[in-house]
């Protein structure tokens, strides 16, 4: 007996043809990392934007020359030494149409060529909050080296690999349960959720993804195992290095300070 296709009234596992994804970023002084990362992103999306200060000039020439929709503001307070990411990130949401999928990617985030692909064929449901994991590239000399001859991560449709960089830590709660999808990569449905805005009661880019993706129940906050980013770092990067505003070294062959 030889396969013919899905049973009546059944369907194949087939890309959704309607599928859409928008995304926001804010963008305060990683326009080292943003040249890196906007490029090979900008193509997996339907539309994005990138957030940025008046005063970020190199954020905004990248934007140009890629394309992008660049939003100027002073909502992430930047130039008082603070940085309102939440802020900033609400200004990007209100220039989408969020009648889809939405992601929150942070800037020094590079995400893999079949992330589209592998997003559409995963039947995600809209009532969810998504994570995904992410490699951590320490230096920009590896990260060129990388480029040269990538280490496959998506091998013949079957294998997911992850052994090219250390893998991130994943973060939980106790109190909220577990799991929790945190800032650098957050992918929602607006329309189903209604979940139109992130928190702003914060003044750093600490704790305010959390209490975001807490709004889900645990139940709500699902891992996406098919998909891994590249977090980009500076050499001198720590985890909480930059919650206040960019204090690391340049993603440059020199890694001298920006």
């Amino acid at each position: 007996m030889s396969y013919d296709g899905p049973c009546p009234g059944g369907t194949a596992n087939l890309p959704d043809p309607h599928f859409k994804m928008e995304a926001v970023l804010v963008c305060d002084r990683y326009s080292d990392f943003l040249r890196c990362t906007l490029p090979a992103n900008k193509h997996l999306f339907d539309r994005i934007v990138v957030v940025t200060s008046a005063e970020d000039r190199d954020t905004q020439r990248i934007c140009e020359f890629h394309h992008v929709e660049c939003i100027k503001t002073d909502a992430l307070n930047s130039r008082w030494d603070r940085f309102c990411k939440g802020a900033g990130i609400n200004e990007g949401l209100s220039r989408l149409d969020r009648d889809a999928w939405v992601v929150h990617l942070d800037a020094d985030i590079w995400l893999p060529p079949q992330t589209r692909l592998l997003l559409q064929n995963a039947n995600l449901d809209p009532s969810m909050i998504y994570g995904i994991d992410r490699f951590c590239v320490k230096g920009y000399a590896r990260w060129d080296s990388f480029l040269e001859m990538p280490s496959l991560q998506h091998e013949c449709d079957a294998y997911v690999h992850l052994n090219a960089f250390p893998l991130g830590t994943r973060v939980t709660s106790k109190d909220g349960g577990g799991y929790i999808p945190i800032g650098f990569f957050q992918m929602w449905c607006p329309t189903v959720s209604c979940v139109c805005e992130y928190p702003v009661a914060h003044t750093d880019a600490g704790r305010g993804d959390m209490v975001f993706a807490k709004t889900w129940p645990r139940a709500k906050r699902g891992l996406i195992p098919e998909v891994v980013g590249y977090h980009l770092e500076s050499t001198d990067a720590s985890m909480s290095a930059n919650w206040y505003g960019r204090k690391t070294a340049a993603f440059t062959h020199s890694g001298g300070p920006l």
